[in-house]
């Protein structure tokens, strides 16, 4: 492996390797992808992986997820079958306050194309006969699905080896230096230079805007998954807070914690989540749990993606987000523009890392 490249891509996971394969379709650039660990080591390995649009706010957010959603079946014919499903999207409530939101939520996200059924119970039950009588509504999108996230990466890393970029794992980054215009970045195994790096790490991205003297303002907030044992067909529907994946496993989970990256479950959100499930599915009351995991998020404090060039730093950039498999498509598509200095799809402004320091 030669030491010296146009663009080095820090983080392997399902935003990295995104960008990495996106930029290879050109095939101009010579390009180093550094992981710390290995593919799927962090939040793209430990998520429910749902490609999910429809309550997003602002309507913004959700009209960007929704573009990114819509790249999945196109990506899928160009790097392979990821088992992508667009299942239609449910997310449940409990009262007639919430049916009032609901009703708000689909006038405004209409504005923006996204389309929101707002499900009375009888509705709900004739799509979902599994969930509970308890629940009165619902809002439901035929937009809203899920990927293997194990599948995905493994298929973007391959695809974009094939075009030639390279990758590094189990090799943490030790510090960035700039020197006559390029990046030196000093690794545990090696130095390389480049002319533009990509902070994409997830939850290490922060420790890496500290070697750049930069603040990137996330936060690292972990969530508690639930794995039931394989169980005959159950649900059709993506559902806020679980899925059932292809084998007949359901994956539960919705829990919130900022306790910084610690990966370790605890026995009291996880009774917590199956209460939750319990509430939404009864028959799974009768389910056997066979693992519990926890996967942590990489939220910033907006919420909002942040995608673009460092505005203290020319040739440095940044994407890093919670909801990375959603987005992973578009933000894949925008970054490589961005990097090879096309003018990007979208206009990524609102998604600048200034916006913070308004």
């Amino acid at each position: 492996m030669k030491n010296s490249f146009d663009i080095v891509i820090i983080g392997s996971g399902v935003v990295g390797s995104s960008i990495a394969y996106h930029l290879s379709e050109s095939q101009t650039k010579n390009v180093l992808v550094i992981d710390k660990g290995f593919p799927l080591s962090g939040t793209s390995g430990s998520t429910q992986a749902w490609v999910w649009v429809h309550n997003k706010r602002p309507s913004s957010y959700a009209e960007l997820s929704m573009f990114s959603a819509e790249l999945y079946p196109f990506l899928e014919r160009k790097i392979g079958d990821f088992e992508y499903k667009r299942t239609g999207g449910i997310a449940p409530f409990f009262s007639e306050t919430d049916r009032s939101r609901a009703l708000k939520l689909a006038e405004e996200q209409a504005k923006v194309g996204i389309d929101i059924e707002v499900l009375n119970r009888d509705e709900l039950l004739a799509k979902e006969p599994a969930l509970s009588p308890k629940i009165i509504g619902a809002t439901y999108s035929k937009i809203d699905g899920n990927v293997n996230p194990f599948r995905l990466v493994e298929l973007y890393i391959k695809a974009a080896r094939k075009n030639n970029v390279q990758f590094t794992f189990y090799n943490p980054v030790l510090d960035i230096k700039k020197r006559n215009g390029m990046f030196e970045i000093i690794t545990k195994k090696e130095t390389y230079k480049a002319e533009k790096i990509v902070l994409a790490a997830g939850p290490w991205t922060k420790e890496l805007g500290k070697l750049l003297n930069v603040d990137i303002p996330v936060d690292q907030v972990r969530g508690q998954i639930i794995v039931t044992e394989p169980l005959a067909p159950l649900l059709s529907n993506t559902i806020g807070g679980m899925r059932q994946a292809d084998n007949g496993e359901v994956l539960i989970g919705y829990s919130k914690e900022e306790v910084g990256y610690d990966r370790r479950t605890t026995l009291d959100v996880i009774q917590e989540t199956a209460r939750m499930a319990i509430d939404y599915v009864p028959a799974l009351a009768k389910a056997n749990v066979v693992r519990c995991f926890s996967g942590i998020r990489v939220i910033p404090k907006d919420g909002l993606p942040i995608l673009g060039e460092l505005p203290s730093l020319k040739n440095a950039y940044l994407a890093v987000m919670h909801s990375g498999v959603t987005l992973s498509p578009l933000v894949g598509t925008v970054m490589s523009e961005l990097l090879l200095d096309a003018e990007p799809s979208i206009d990524l402004h609102r998604y600048s890392l200034e916006r913070f320091n308004k």
